[in-house]
């Protein structure tokens, strides 16, 4: 008992200096709720089309659509209600009611959109993006939590980790842009030497903790078919766009080595624990939009989100805290419809619906206890844009956007990989709702 204990306590003291211990989750911001408020308002329908220095994330080709340089601030907010109500079991969890988690996820949001063209000889338009988002309004850069739960735990939702990307679109040809940008994640590890009695004094300890940045592809490409086909003379396709982004999967992981000798009880190579664990998966995402403008007013947008979650199955495999889960994902698709109407040339309303069916194939996931649920995704903002403000040489644009997830019900199991216990342990129905607040102002230069 006395060395179960020493190592539990030296796998919690390493993991605490490897990451920060909050709740997070398989999910992320940008691809759960949305970078800019207006991705949020929209339920992403039209982030493959938008001209804001989120594009960077979504499809780099659309930053060559403006050719004004940009920059950007925002905050964040998301208030979730996650519920699991008891349906009984033979060994029934004793609840604080029927809230799982109510923890907030709370970002600061940095953008900046400019034209390098003038660093080069060839004149030619080239933009860069960049955007940024920090956690707790960036108090808090890497958000990591890996467990087993006897009352279950949501797949999607809680804190974030960094968010960082970085990019680069331009015009290929007549109305055709491309565009190639990188997302950053963290992957951190630990390793730990110690000499201990059985009372948990230590001495001789070695510590040595790192963090390598990993890279992941965004590629997108966007096409203005009437100025491609219809460039001599008008015709219906000058108001029709249709745009294509491919994010890479990524995740945040941690790996933790620690050795423990205890001097006449466990000698060298001593009590050797290893630990791997992965959060914040992203899937491989592959998104395709269409774009109509009518009457240069109003602006409807269709996209389908295929999303590959099969491969968290197999990344389950080499995770030491899930890997007993034998968890199953289903590869899914996500319709995206979304609106924008100018009212004036000083405010423009959005709106937008997603349904996004689970990726969680299975009801029963042994000791970690994944929930997740189908929803329904709600968004509604507004964009001011401010011509002429004293001391400002260029337009100033507000935008704030509000989101809504409805999480359709569904029925799990409560299981354990312990013999001795019951099966299952508990029978559960899981529901909840996400509001979801983002605010930015846009300078344009």
């Amino acid at each position: 008992m006395k060395i179960t204990t020493i190592a539990g306590t030296f796998f919690g003291a390493a993991l605490s200096l490897a990451a920060t211990p909050t709740l997070a989750a398989m999910g992320n911001a940008p691809s759960t709720y949305g970078v800019l408020p207006h991705d949020v308002a929209t339920a992403q329908a039209l982030s493959l089309f938008s001209t804001q220095v989120s594009s960077v994330y979504y499809n780099p080709a659309a930053l060559a659509r403006d050719g004004r340089g940009e920059l950007t601030g925002g905050l964040f907010h998301a208030d979730h209600t996650l519920r699991a109500e008891s349906l009984g079991g033979a060994a029934p969890a004793q609840r604080s009611g029927s809230v799982l988690d109510d923890t907030p996820s709370q970002q600061l949001l940095l953008g900046l959109k400019t034209d390098l063209s003038n660093l080069t000889t060839f004149r030619h338009p080239l933009y860069l993006g960049f955007m940024l988002g920090s956690e707790r309004y960036a108090q808090e850069m890497l958000a990591f939590n890996a467990e087993t739960s006897e009352f279950g735990q949501f797949l999607h939702y809680g804190r974030q980790p960094l968010f960082l990307s970085i990019g680069v679109g331009t015009q290929l040809w007549r109305g055709i842009n491309f565009g190639a940008a990188l997302r950053l994640t963290l992957h951190s590890d630990a390793k730990l030497y110690t000499e201990t009695n059985l009372q948990g004094d230590t001495r001789r300890e070695r510590l040595d903790v790192t963090a390598e940045p990993v890279l992941r592809p965004i590629l997108g490409f966007h096409v203005n078919m009437g100025e491609t086909f219809c460039s001599v003379q008008d015709c219906w396709m000058d108001h029709l766009d249709i745009a294509l982004g491919y994010r890479g999967y990524s995740n945040t992981r941690v790996r933790v080595d620690a050795e423990a000798e205890i001097p006449g009880t466990v000698t060298g190579p001593g009590l050797e624990l290893a630990i791997r664990a992965i959060d914040s998966f992203q899937p491989e995402i592959t998104t395709l939009g269409i774009q109509y403008a009518f009457a240069g007013r109003t602006r409807v947008g269709l996209t389908g989100e295929y999303q590959a979650w099969q491969r968290l199955s197999r990344e389950f495999e080499g995770d030491t805290v899930r890997d007993q889960a034998e968890a199953r994902f289903r590869d899914i698709v996500i319709p995206r419809l979304g609106l924008e109407h100018d009212v004036s040339e000083h405010f423009t309303v959005k709106t937008g619906a997603a349904w996004e069916r689970s990726a969680l194939r299975s009801t029963r996931t042994p000791d970690v206890n994944y929930l997740d649920n189908d929803k329904l995704v709600l968004g509604l903002g507004l964009s001011v844009v401010a011509h002429r403000l004293p001391f400002m040489a260029h337009p100033v644009q507000i935008d704030v956007g509000y989101q809504f997830h409805h999480l359709k019900h569904r029925e799990f199991d409560l299981v354990t990989s312990d013999p001795s216990d019951p099966d299952p342990l508990e029978t559960v129905r899981t529901k909840g709702e996400v509001h979801v607040f983002a605010g930015s102002v846009t300078l344009r230069f």
